[in-house]
């Protein structure tokens, strides 16, 4: 089976990682892959790691027209017999017209759950034979949406454990992020831009910290909306409480530090950092938004509260620095489920029973 995945995004966040995952295990199985990503992306190199043959080209977003016939040209030339399009921007419904063009079956990875026009989705999703969401969350919205049943499937995200399940390396903690002290960590890993609820966390900070003075909250990751955090930081005061530290790529080495995970989203696929945190042992506070009741089982590996709900994220997370006992005991719960839930292999093998179903009713 020759298979081409098609991934526009340029950084090695979530769904690219998750991208990287696929293709090693989709290889083990004696899948031949093709990835095509943009010039210069971070998945390039994880995909000639996983041993996918790897095709840079130009992708500059939803009205790069031209990305239809460069996808078309490689589809034919390489003997592709399904596609996979794993990226919203610039790339799903050209990836899909580019491959209805060409008679290959294509399947759609659905990461987010974002709502749409019912007439645009009913339309749009026409193009793909399946689209596979990481959670039922997404795959609810589009049903919401008018998408047909049948053509919706749930494949869930999954997560490599191992590399978080490790001691907390306070010294390099230190140093590297200036973090000092033997107060309460929090970290918030996202991409810095509104829908991932930065701001809901700086209206809960101020009660927190006075309750907790030594409190430290670390923003992991970049985005767009760094200017206006860091200003809004500055407003409040908060300017010793909180620490952006960038996008890091060697994040199991910070999270077993810390002793929440907060992710106070308005919106969210599924949140792979759930995952990772839980699978350091770190309990979650975060918002019910989308998937993350499927990433976080309220109460038992961390607590969920109602999107943009201030006032609730402040009262669980002090519930939870109240008390270490609880924390410890969540933490365990959630290390122990994220084995049992989100491996790999599941998610690897999910995948693939949508291509042999989609190639089978091909024929």
């Amino acid at each position: 089976m020759r298979v081409l995945h098609v991934e526009a995004g340029r950084h090695l966040y979530g769904g690219a990682r998750q991208v990287a995952w696929l293709l090693e295990g989709l290889a083990e199985r004696d899948v031949d892959n093709l990835l095509a990503c943009p010039e210069g992306a971070a998945v390039a190199e994880e995909g000639r790691r996983a041993g996918a043959r790897v095709v840079e080209m130009p992708m500059k977003g939803d009205l790069d027209l031209a990305l239809v016939g460069r996808l078309r040209r490689l589809i034919r030339a390489q003997g592709v017999e399904l596609v996979h399009v794993h990226s919203r921007r610039g790339a799903d419904i050209l990836g899909g017209i580019a491959a209805r063009l060409e008679g290959v079956p294509c399947v759609l990875s659905r990461r987010v759950d974002n709502p749409e026009r019912a007439w645009v989705a009913r339309l749009k999703y026409r193009l793909f034979d399946r689209v596979i969401t990481i959670s039922e969350g997404i795959r609810e919205v589009l049903l919401a949406e008018g998408v047909e049943p049948g053509r919706v499937v749930c494949v869930r995200s999954a997560l490599d454990a191992a590399p978080f399940d490790r001691d907390c390396d306070r010294d390099r903690l230190e140093g590297e992020l200036g973090i000092a002290g033997d107060g309460p960590l929090l970290g918030v890993v996202a991409q810095l831009i509104p829908r991932k609820g930065h701001r809901h966390l700086l209206a809960a900070l101020p009660a927190l910290v006075e309750r907790h003075p030594g409190l430290r909250v670390v923003f992991f990751g970049r985005g767009g909306h760094e200017a206006a955090l860091r200003r809004e930081v500055e407003e409040r005061g908060l300017g010793g409480a909180v620490v952006f530290a960038g996008f890091r790529r060697d994040l199991a080495r910070f999270l077993p530090c810390l002793d929440l995970l907060v992710h106070p989203a308005d919106m969210e696929g599924l949140g792979i950092a759930l995952l990772q945190a839980q699978a350091a042992g770190v309990p979650v506070v975060a918002s019910r938004a989308g998937g993350i009741p499927e990433a976080v089982a309220d109460g038992e590996t961390g607590l969920l509260v109602a999107p943009g709900d201030v006032a609730g994220l402040e009262a669980a997370v002090a519930r939870l620095l109240a008390d270490e006992p609880g924390r410890l005991a969540m933490g365990r719960r959630g290390r122990e489920r994220i084995r049992e839930a989100f491996s790999i292999d599941t998610m690897v093998i999910g995948n693939l029973a949508v291509y042999r179903e989609v190639l089978e009713a091909g024929r």
